[in-house]
C-alpha cells in the first residue's frame, strides 16, 4: 500500500510578491527611523556653508572682512553690490563672469557627453559580444583608475602641442583630457549595469534577427537610462568643478578659461576679495542644482540599479 504523497504546490505567478525580499530589505533600512535622523543630521550639516555662503555674497564688503556670517543679525547689512560687480563689471580684480559662464558650459556639455557615449558602446561590447581578449582587456580599463590623473598632465599636453596636432589651449584640448579621464570610470560602471539586463531579453532579440546596433538602441539604451542618468550627473559636476585639467589644457585665457579659474582669481593670493568670491561662488552653482534636480528621479533609481536583483 502507497503512502499518498502531498501534491506539489504550483506556484501561482499571481500570487508571487511585486518586489523581491532584497528589495523590501533596502527598502526598509533606507526609510526606518535610524536612516532618516541620519539623513536629517547629514543634510544640515552640509547645507550650513551653502546658507552661510549664501549671505555672505549679500553682506558690504566690510562687514564680510570683519564679521561672521553667523553675526548677521548684530551686524545688520544687505547689498547687491557683489553680484553687480561679478555680473556686470570688469577690470583688473573684477572681471565680468559672464564669458567664464559660457566657458564652463562649452567645456561641461560635451565632456560629459563624449565619455558617455563611448562608455556606452565599450560597456555594452564587454557586457554581451564576445571576442578575444575581452576579459584581459576589461581588467585594463579598470586598472586605469588607479593611475593618478597627475601623472597623465604633462605627457598629454605634449602630444597636444605636436605639430600635427596642435590643440593646446582649445576647447578640444580639454574635451579630449575629460573624456580621456572619465573613460575607465564610466565603462565599469556601465558595465555592471548593462551585464545585468536579462539575458532572454538580449537573446529574444538575437532571434528576432537584431542587429547589435539595434538592440543597444532599443534595447540597451531604454533600459541603461537610470544608470546614463546617474553617470551623467557625476560626470557633469567633475568637469564643471574642475579647475586642474582645465587649468592645464585650455591655456588659462579668457576665451577658453572655466568659471573656476574666475572663481580662484577672486579669492586672490591672501583672500582680499572674499565678498565677490561668495557671489561668484553660488552664481557657480546655480546650473548644476538645475542639473541635478532636473535628473533626480533618474539619479535615484541609478544608485538603487542592481540592489533589487536576487
Amino acid at each position: 500500500m502507497s503512502v499518498p504523497t502531498a501534491p506539489k504546490t504550483v506556484e501561482d505567478p499571481d500570487l508571487t510578491p511585486t518586489e523581491p525580499k532584497k528589495a523590501k530589505r533596502v527598502k526598509t533600512r533606507l526609510t526606518s527611523r535610524g536612516a532618516t535622523i541620519a539623513a536629517i543630521v547629514i543634510a544640515t550639516l552640509w547645507t550650513i556653508p551653502v546658507f552661510g555662503l549664501a549671505i555672505s555674497s549679500f553682506r558690504p564688503e566690510r562687514e564680510v572682512k570683519t564679521t561672521g556670517w553667523w553675526t548677521i543679525f548684530e551686524n545688520w547689512g544687505w547689498t547687491f553690490d557683489n553680484y553687480n560687480t561679478i555680473l556686470f563689471e570688469s577690470g583688473a580684480s573684477s572681471a565680468s563672469l559672464g564669458q567664464y559662464f559660457v566657458n564652463s558650459i562649452v567645456i561641461a556639455i560635451p565632456g560629459t557627453i563624449f565619455p558617455l557615449v563611448l562608455a556606452l558602446m565599450a560597456a555594452y561590447a564587454f557586457a554581451w559580444i564576445p571576442f578575444k581578449g575581452a576579459s584581459w582587456m576589461f581588467v585594463a580599463v579598470f586598472a586605469l583608475q588607479i593611475v593618478p590623473l597627475q601623472m597623465a598632465l604633462i605627457p598629454l599636453l605634449r602630444i597636444f602641442n605636436y605639430d600635427w596636432i596642435d590643440i593646446s589651449g582649445t576647447f578640444a584640448a580639454v574635451w579630449v583630457a575629460h573624456t580621456i579621464f572619465g573613460l575607465p570610470l564610466a565603462i565599469f560602471l556601465l558595465h555592471n549595469f548593462i551585464s545585468e539586463i536579462p539575458r532572454d531579453i538580449m537573446e529574444a532579440a538575437k532571434v528576432d534577427g537584431s542587429s547589435h546596433t539595434q538592440t543597444f538602441t532599443k534595447i540597451v539604451l531604454p533600459l541603461s537610462l537610470p544608470a546614463i542618468a546617474s553617470l551623467a550627473i557625476f560626470q557633469f559636476l567633475w568637469v564643471w568643478n574642475d579647475l586642474l585639467v582645465a587649468l592645464v589644457f585650455s591655456g588659462g585665457t579668457v576665451r577658453t578659461a572655466p568659471l573656476t579659474q574666475r572663481l580662484a582669481e577672486f579669492a586672490g593670493d591672501r583672500g582680499s576679495d572674499w565678498q565677490l568670491l561668495t557671489a561668484a561662488a553660488f552664481v557657480s552653482i546655480i546650473v548644476p542644482l538645475i542639473v541635478f534636480f532636473s535628473l533626480q528621479r533618474y539619479f535615484v533609481r541609478g544608485l538603487l540599479a542592481g540592489s533589487t536583483k536576487g
